[in-house]
């Protein structure tokens, strides 16, 4: 593909609205947008596409924001735990801050040790994002940021066309993160990093919220949480949620880690349909929240580096007072070979949908909690 013919298709998005986000942290272009359905409301900032706070009713009918944040969006510029961010161009670590593709070795900017975690210390979560489309409440309310980011930046190859999209459905949010390479083969793997805490943002640790996660098996990783490339059963382990299981019972078997921090392979993630890959409950506030997703992968993590963070309305952020369940593909998959590619062409778009469900009716299985 021709220099001209990629700044013809740049001037072409630019026409339509779909520009370039930004590195700068202008504090007015940074804005919040809210989306209404029923008892159902979210809110979202166009810095790094960011999900800022669910809000529904618990069994009492009370209304509760279950998401951690801030109650500025001007505060997620400085925010180092990656609060609802959309995150990458590569989501999760990279050994090595390194790879290669088509014989082509990339050298990445080393951010945790000397790897790479979440693309670096500049990337999606950290730019201003073009809003392309926006409806905030009726039968669909959607809204729809796009960001093209440049061949190079982070040290990644290509110009990649993102869009990500929030929409309110009956008692669910879906988010669809999308992707075109267009002019060079790249690695893609997008996340929502949203902290979920379902008996509300400030109500203390997630110990005793029952999860279920539909993955026989987790990649094993290294001291530095680098997949090894091998794969291990959950049965067992502390890691096996094929049951219920609350989240406090045993994770002070995993001092290494200090809390939950694995991928898990999901069960049926072959294709590339959407398939039942968690399920929480909070039996206190009685809210139960069903993940649904394309993806192979899901990152649990228990918000272990989470200290002394200052959040919304002033409560403090400690560890465990949240959990993660971050759709994605593996970690470090281009450097595994026998891991799903992650590898996006301009004839081979991305897109990796995550639906979340909530309700108060709490499963059979969960009830004897």
């Amino acid at each position: 593909m021709t220099k001209i013919f990629v700044l013809s298709c740049v001037l072409l998005l630019a026409a339509s609205g779909f520009v370039h986000g930004s590195h700068e942290k202008k504090k007015d272009d940074i804005r919040l947008f809210e989306l209404r359905k029923g008892d159902l409301s979210i809110k979202v900032t166009n810095w790094g596409a960011t999900l800022v706070s669910v809000i529904l009713p618990d069994k009492h009918g009370v209304l509760g924001d279950i998401v951690l944040g801030y109650d500025s969006p001007m505060a997620y510029t400085n925010d180092s735990s990656y609060f609802g961010a959309t995150v990458g161009r590569i989501g999760n670590r990279i050994g090595g801050a390194q790879f290669t593709l088509n014989g082509i070795h990339y050298k990445l900017v080393a951010n945790e040790g000397n790897n790479t975690l979440h693309s670096g210390p500049k990337a999606f979560s950290d730019v201003l994002w073009n809003v392309k489309k926006y409806i905030k409440d009726g039968d669909k309310p959607r809204i729809t940021f796009s960001y093209l980011s440049f061949d190079g930046e982070g040290g990644f190859p290509g110009d990649l066309l993102v869009t990500v999209s929030y929409i309110l459905g009956k008692n669910s949010l879906s988010i669809i993160m999308k992707a075109k390479a267009l002019n060079k083969a790249t690695p893609v793997n997008l996340l929502n990093h949203a902290y979920w805490n379902l008996g509300n943002h400030n109500s203390g640790n997630i110990l005793n919220e029952v999860v279920q996660i539909f993955g026989s098996e987790v990649t094993l990783f290294d001291d530095n949480l680098i997949p090894t490339g091998k794969f291990a059963s959950v049965k067992g382990t502390p890691y096996d949620f094929l049951e219920p299981h609350t989240v406090g019972e045993r994770i002070n078997q995993l001092a290494k880690t200090n809390g939950y921090n694995t991928n898990y392979v999901l069960d049926g993630a072959k294709g590339k349909e959407t398939k039942l890959g968690a399920i929480v409950v909070d039996n206190k506030s009685g809210r139960v929240m069903k993940l649904f997703t394309n993806a192979p992968g899901l990152q649990f993590y228990t918000a272990n580096f989470v200290k002394n963070e200052k959040g919304k309305g002033g409560f403090v952020y400690q560890p465990r007072s949240a959990l993660c369940l971050e759709s994605q593909a593996f970690p470090d998959s281009v450097n595994h070979p026998n891991f799903p590619s992650t590898i996006v062409t301009p004839q081979n778009p991305y897109k990796h949908v995550l639906l979340l469900k909530f309700s108060t009716k709490i499963p059979h299985a969960f009830s004897h909690f």
